[in-house]
């Protein structure tokens, strides 16, 4: 198989901790700001940054269709920031979204920044490190959709289909169990 090359939505955000540990994973991973970009990719990450904000830019820069419709044939994964764009539900406060995943997502849930913490999750019976930071909380998911890890009872990983959803950032971790969850996808 052709070595695969993921992107990394580079609107706003934390991408290059991402495409760093993409790169750690054995993947190329590049920056994606252009539709043009999107569709040399096999896989997008959309980051963790600020919701509204890169909502926003996706719909300035045009890009909005474009991950819509790449979305139909190739997989994305959304972490914190990322997965309340890939929700389709989105509250405290409501906002626009992707509406890619059967999930409904309460911004900010876990309080302030200040309020971050770093976790330990189960995930495919065994532990791995969670950072959570203005993290939102998955309030409901689907019936499509599959619970991978939970924390105090919420969901905080979820996949549906191709696409895939962390409420925490791990990027963040030395530990690319969920990145290598997210790459098994490129191959289906």
């Amino acid at each position: 198989m052709a070595k695969k090359t993921v992107g990394v939505l580079a609107l706003q955000g934390d991408f290059e901790a991402h495409q760093k540990a993409l790169e750690r994973a054995g993947v190329e991973a590049v920056q994606v700001r252009t539709s043009e970009e999107l569709q040399r990719v096999d896989g997008l990450v959309i980051p963790g940054g600020e919701s509204t904000t890169m909502m926003k830019l996706l719909n300035d820069t045009g890009l909005t269709e474009p991950v819509r419709s790449f979305a139909e044939r190739k997989p994305i994964f959304g972490t914190c920031a990322g997965a309340i764009l890939l929700a389709k539900d989105v509250y405290n406060p409501v906002q626009e979204s992707l509406g890619l995943l059967d999930i409904t997502v309460e911004r900010n849930a876990y309080g302030r920044q200040l309020d971050g913490r770093i976790a330990r999750i189960a995930m495919n019976q065994r532990d791995i490190e969670a950072v959570f930071i203005r993290a939102p909380i998955i309030r409901r998911a689907g019936p499509g959709t599959t619970v991978l890890a939970t924390y105090n009872g919420d969901p905080v990983l979820v996949q549906q289909g191709r696409h895939m959803v962390a409420t925490f950032h791990p990027e963040l971790s030395d530990d690319l169990a969920v990145h290598e969850a997210f790459l098994r996808k490129l191959e289906v």
